[in-house]
């Protein structure tokens, strides 16, 4: 069940019923215990097909494309591509990957808000036509070198929390998007919708209700100018939960019914990324070395006395790896001890870093944890999101391995949905799970 992030080859352990993601966590933490304890990804293909069922009994009514750079791995594309979802690229080598699946150019759409002149010449080649601007400089680039190009104007929110943008702030203001349409009419460049985004660091609804009045807004200006506006693009900032998305429903579909009622014929897209895989990859990885400070000013949880001690891991996986994402935001997750432990072991506080000893890789600054000892093994799960880039040569970082696992009963969902391995799925290879655990089996993970 081994595959590798530029593999498009790979397996998928089908699960048997009993065996379960736990089980396959610790059939690979014994394994890569006796080969070098390098880190290692488990991804449940299962996961984000239940996620899509999710957003189809939810929010039917608007098409997902997927934010690619979100997680590209070929086996994640290819099961969104059977499922029928579209994709959000923003490089060429994005779009060479969806087409390669046999997407259609009109199933993909290039978001990039920097676009190099040589990518939108390619975008032209491959006849991807739609894509996203919100100045005058990137409209020009586009009338230059794509003579197709459908645009959706970005316009800005009033979501200023920054989110998974960090400090870039990218959607033109409302009162310019008068003067873009006006050189989009000059430059003879065909605006089809508008665009905007909104954090899922934004916890305020009323942002939703600002942000589709505005659209609304720029497709009456729009129609003054004479283009045919067929597409709303709702951004991402879907966290994953069925809460939330229930809860984003709730507000933006009334207002879709007023603004942009079904039969008027526009389509209504969004650009979930996270949303689908978050939750269905999980990192696996190893304690290299420890480090205790001296603590006089707190305790053990369970032990009395003012002189406990802290400690510093490091892990063999950090920023300049999986945890990437680090580097721009908060982590998601919350590291697990894979080794058992009893109940009332006392806790202490820690701190978990990469192996570069670099001082911005730290990975979780403060957490409770039973004292480790190198080799033990450490689990984050909801990983599946921004930590597949390619990896830093820095200390000779070994990308981690990924193997890919499906329950019996997700497959046969799938099936149900009359998606099988021999439609889209080219290089599927299911594979029965050789993985016969019981509760008694106990792993080894000693240095």
């Amino acid at each position: 069940m081994k595959g590798f992030i530029d593999d498009a080859n790979y397996s998928v352990g089908l699960l048997d019923e009993g065996t379960n993601l736990g089980n396959v966590i610790d059939n690979y933490v014994y394994e890569h215990t006796l080969t070098g304890k390098n880190a290692f990804f488990v991804g449940d293909l299962g996961k984000i097909v239940k996620k899509h069922s999710q957003w189809q009994n939810i929010v039917a009514q608007i098409k997902p494309f997927y934010t690619v750079k979100c997680n590209s791995a070929p086996a994640v594309l290819e099961i969104l591509a059977a499922l029928g979802t579209g994709f959000a690229c923003s490089s060429k080598t994005e779009m060479a990957l969806v087409q390669e699946l046999g997407v259609s150019p009109e199933n993909i759409i290039y978001i990039s808000p920097c676009k190099q002149v040589s990518q939108i010449k390619y975008a032209a080649k491959v006849g991807v036509n739609i894509m996203t601007c919100d100045n005058e400089v990137e409209l020009k680039k586009i009338a230059r070198n794509h003579p197709n190009a459908k645009v959706l104007l970005h316009i800005a929110t009033e979501d200023n929390i920054g989110g998974e943008e960090g400090n870039m702030k990218f959607g033109t203001t409302l009162k310019n998007c008068r003067h873009l349409l006006e050189c989009a009419k000059e430059l003879d460049v065909q605006i089809i919708g508008v665009k905007f985004h909104v954090s899922s660091a934004c916890k305020e609804s009323q942002v939703y209700v600002h942000a589709l009045s505005d659209a609304r807004c720029v497709f009456d200006m729009a129609g003054e100018f004479g283009f045919t506006m067929n597409m709303l693009d709702i951004g991402g900032g879907f966290t994953g939960t069925e809460f939330q998305l229930e809860e984003v429903n709730h507000v933006i579909s009334p207002l879709l019914d007023v603004y942009f009622p079904e039969g008027s014929g526009i389509k209504i897209i969004s650009e979930p990324g996270s949303y689908y895989v978050s939750s269905a990859f999980t990192l696996a990885v190893n304690i290299i070395a420890k480090k205790v400070v001296e603590n006089k000013f707190s305790s053990g949880v369970g032990k009395t006395g003012s002189d406990e001690p802290t400690f510093m891991y490091y892990m063999n996986d950090g920023v300049y790896g999986s945890f990437a994402s680090k580097l721009s935001e908060d982590l998601n997750t919350i590291p697990e001890v894979h080794k058992k432990y009893k109940e009332d072991e006392p806790l202490f506080t820690s701190s978990l870093w990469g192996p570069s000893c670099d001082e911005l890789d730290q990975i979780v600054e403060n957490c409770l944890l039973p004292e480790l000892n190198v080799g033990d093994w450490l689990i984050f799960d909801n990983m599946g999101a921004d930590s597949f880039h390619e990896p830093s040569a820095f200390n000779d970082f070994q990308r981690p391995a990924i193997y890919y696992m499906m329950s019996y009963s997700d497959w046969y969902e799938m099936q149900d949905a009359g998606i099988t391995s021999d439609t889209m799925m080219k290089n599927f290879f299911f594979v029965p799970s050789c993985i016969q655990l019981s509760q008694e089996d106990n792993f080894s993970t000693e240095a």
